[in-house]
C-alpha cells in the first residue's frame, strides 16, 4: 500500500472549507474571550490618571510616576495599588504608613526585599523617587 498525502480540493469540496474557517473563527473567538476574561479578572482596569495640578496641567513628575507604575509595579500590586497574591496593598496611604522615611521606600524598591525585585539597575533614582510619590498622592 503506498502512502500518499490527501488533500482537499477547494473546487470540488467548498462547504468543507467554509466549515473549517467557521471553526477557526470559533477557535480564535474563545482564545480571544479566555484572554479578555482573564486580564479582565486580573484586577482594576486602569491605574489613577493624575489629576491638573494649579497651573491646571498635571505635575510631570507625577506622570512618569504613573507610568512607571503601570510599566514596573502594577502587575504585582494591582492597577490601583490595591495588592495581589504577588503583591502587598500599596494604595490608601499603606506605603508611607508602612516607610515613614521615603528613603527606606527608596532602599527597597532600588534593592528588593523577600519577593520584591531589585529595580535599582532598571531605574533612575529620580524615577524611583516619581513612582514613590504617585503612589503616594495619587493611589
Amino acid at each position: 500500500m503506498c502512502a500518499t498525502a490527501f488533500v482537499w480540493d477547494q473546487s470540488r469540496y467548498p462547504s468543507m472549507f467554509l466549515l473549517m474557517d467557521a471553526r477557526k473563527a470559533i477557535v480564535a473567538g474563545s482564545i480571544a474571550l479566555v484572554v479578555s476574561l482573564a486580564v479582565a479578572s486580573c484586577g482594576s482596569a486602569a491605574s489613577p490618571e493624575v489629576g491638573a495640578g494649579p497651573e491646571g496641567t498635571p505635575d510631570p513628575a507625577l506622570l512618569v510616576g504613573r507610568a512607571v507604575f503601570v510599566d514596573r509595579c502594577a502587575s504585582c500590586h494591582d492597577a490601583d495599588g490595591s495588592g495581589t497574591g504577588n503583591g502587598p496593598k500599596l494604595n490608601q496611604g499603606r506605603l508611607s504608613r508602612e516607610y515613614p522615611d521615603a528613603q527606606d521606600a527608596l532602599a527597597v524598591i532600588a534593592n528588593g526585599r523577600k519577593r520584591m525585585p531589585a529595580f535599582g539597575g532598571v531605574l533612575t533614582t529620580g524615577e524611583i523617587e516619581d513612582v514613590l510619590r504617585y503612589i503616594n498622592e495619587v493611589l
